[in-house]
């Protein structure tokens, strides 16, 4: 068997927006900073050392309690504009499908590996668990600034399909702000086969 890897590197990039849940709902709202403690933003929809099983976990039971991944969720803007031409939209908007952050200098971000580090210049350090696949019900949140399009609810899936951004989990707590500096830290990689 031959292997092939991929040394470690680190790319620069930048702070565009950051986002957070106001109460039960899915969508979130524009904020200048954001508190991060080991449950991710404290009050977040999405926050919270453990969560629950959905969908995305059918090896168990619908419901059941485990480890919190998903505690943040990054996008990027040129990922966003590419679903919503795809869509045939104007645009996309992080707060519309419960963005977190905005992230900006990373060309497709949504491609970056599981363990990737970001390291904020203010010292915050989130851990990357992988891509976010899109759902129905992101394209349901989107639907309802398009009224007039009743194929957008389930074209999302598709169109946003590798350029849903990232989820990550909060490894080195403390505050981030908009405009923050941040270095994506991309471990070496292989692929097993």
């Amino acid at each position: 068997m031959q292997m092939q890897r991929t040394r470690a590197r680190k790319i620069a990039a930048t702070i565009e927006g950051l986002f957070r849940t106001q109460g039960e709902g899915f969508a979130t709202v524009p904020v200048d900073h954001l508190d991060l403690g080991f449950d991710g933003i404290d009050g977040d929809r999405h926050g919270g050392m453990t969560r629950r099983s959905g969908g995305r976990e059918p090896w168990y039971p619908r419901g059941t309690r485990m480890r919190n991944e998903r505690q943040l969720s990054l996008l990027a803007a040129d990922e966003l504009a590419e679903a919503a031409a795809a869509l045939g939209i104007p645009e996309i908007r992080p707060e519309w499908i419960g963005g977190n952050l905005l992230v900006g200098g990373i060309a497709h971000l949504t491609w970056l590996p599981p363990r990737t580090l970001l390291m904020f210049a203010g010292g915050v350090t989130l851990r990357v668990d992988g891509d976010n696949g899109p759902c129905r019900s992101s394209g349901a949140a989107i639907a309802a600034h398009y009224p007039d399009r009743g194929d957008i609810e389930l074209g999302f899936v598709k169109a946003a399909m590798h350029r849903r951004g990232l989820v990550a989990w909060v490894e080195k707590p403390g505050r981030i702000a908009v405009g923050e500096a941040v270095e994506a830290r991309i471990p070496e990689q292989w692929i097993y086969a």
